[in-house]
């Protein structure tokens, strides 16, 4: 029997790649499969690149959608030990705020989303927040 491995929890990917100038500049230059992120803040997120959306109770809103994919590639560097927690994750937050204005976010919103993340972001820039393997159809595991 063939057996598919996946993750859940995906709901947008990405049709082209997608780079911007951020004020986030790590240390040395960061590379993975998905992502690159240069040490004077260039981010380059790949083609293909697969991420939640919003998180919470929310609406996808086009105003919320480029803010949540780079928060979720900077909280995925953060859990995989690429930056530092303790010095990137508020500049991770600071970044999805001003994002999410910039993309005309009204005011309450931006104040509420950038509140519902410092106070409940942390967990999910832990290791343990990754996300489990699946396997299908259900009960076989190679």
């Amino acid at each position: 029997m063939k057996c598919i491995a996946y993750k859940s929890g995906y709901k947008y990917q990405t049709k082209k790649s997608y780079t911007l100038k951020i004020h986030l500049t790590p240390p040395a230059d960061i590379i993975t499969d998905g992502v690159r992120l240069n040490t004077d803040g260039t981010l380059w997120i790949k083609e293909g690149y697969a991420w939640d959306g919003p998180s919470g109770p929310t609406i996808d809103t086009p105003s919320f959608m480029r803010g949540s994919l780079v928060h979720d590639v900077l909280y995925q560097l953060i859990r995989k030990g690429h930056l530092d927690r303790k010095k990137y994750r508020k500049i991770a937050d600071d970044i999805l705020r001003e994002i999410c204005k910039e993309d005309g976010m009204w005011t309450f919103f931006v104040w509420l989303v950038y509140t519902v993340v410092r106070r409940f972001g942390n967990p999910y820039t832990v290791s343990a927040a990754k996300r489990p393997l699946l396997h299908a159809p259900n009960g076989y595991t190679p």
